[in-house]
């Protein structure tokens, strides 16, 4: 029985409005579009845990594939703000997306029961293993 990881391969593609860029402002996801979402990784026995934090965004806004070992979790929103004052209007668009990769072990995991929710600011994606997979209690060997 091997040792499962996972490999990350990380792909950024995002863009951020123009005022925001000029502006500055914070450096999180949410506010400037311009850092890839924190993603913690963990394993278990029984299964890989993935959670994307990602707030503002919405359930819709993810796509996430499995290709081959290959999962693949993307969003892309696109944001138009309007500021009504009575001396002048304001107006801005943005576009918020990122794509971000990893590499599963081959046949380990349970593709057919993998299972994905957004809540309170986080994707979490609960990703089983196989039966044959999971680690097994050691043997014990009877002397005779």
């Amino acid at each position: 029985m091997a040792v499962c990881s996972l490999q990350i391969h990380v792909h950024c593609s995002m863009t951020f409005s123009v005022a925001n860029y000029l502006i500055g402002g914070n450096n999180n996801f949410s506010s400037t579009r311009t850092t890839l979402p924190s993603v913690n990784i963990m394993e278990n026995p029984e299964n890989f845990m993935v959670e994307v934090a990602a707030p503002g965004m919405e359930k819709q806004d993810f796509q996430i594939s499995l290709d081959g070992n290959l999962l693949t979790i993307s969003s892309s929103k696109k944001d138009q703000k309007e500021e009504n004052n009575s001396n002048y209007t304001r107006r801005e668009f943005s576009y918020q997306s990122f794509s971000r990769s990893f590499e599963l072990p081959k046949d380990v995991v349970d593709d057919e029961h993998i299972e994905a929710k957004y809540e309170s600011g986080v994707l979490k994606l609960n990703i089983p293993k196989k039966e044959e997979a999971k680690k097994q209690p050691p043997k014990l060997i009877e002397v005779q």
